[in-house]
């Protein structure tokens, strides 16, 4: 974002939380994630074990009944950015971004990585 002002580029950055599309689509994430554990040395696999491979694939599970579905939240943000006379220079768009990630983001790193 500064490296493109002295061109007279101004960014706007969009942070969307957590939101329903194919990026974040359960099936496919754990379709290759499966493939791509697959490939792995037997000896990395020892090394993470089962558990590790099960746990991740509920916590995958988790994350996407938490998805937001409503999309026109972070395509307002995209319009607002490019329509706007004074566009902000961050968007943080779904609740989870305003509410979890901007407070985590000035706290320590030691307390960020308890939480």
């Amino acid at each position: 974002r500064l490296e493109m002002r002295s061109f007279g580029v101004k960014v706007s950055v969009i942070e969307p939380g957590y939101f329903k599309t194919m990026i974040t689509n359960a099936e496919n994430l754990e379709k290759n994630f499966l493939s791509i554990w697959e490939k792995l040395p037997e000896e990395t696999k020892a090394s993470y074990g089962e558990n590790y491979l099960k746990a991740f694939l509920v916590t995958l599970r988790k994350m996407q009944k938490r998805c937001n579905s409503n999309l026109t939240l972070v395509t307002d943000c995209m319009e607002h950015a490019l329509t706007s006379r004074f566009p902000r220079t961050r968007y943080s768009v779904g609740w989870d971004a305003k509410l979890l990630y901007i407070p985590l983001s000035y706290l320590p790193s030691a307390l960020t990585d308890v939480i």
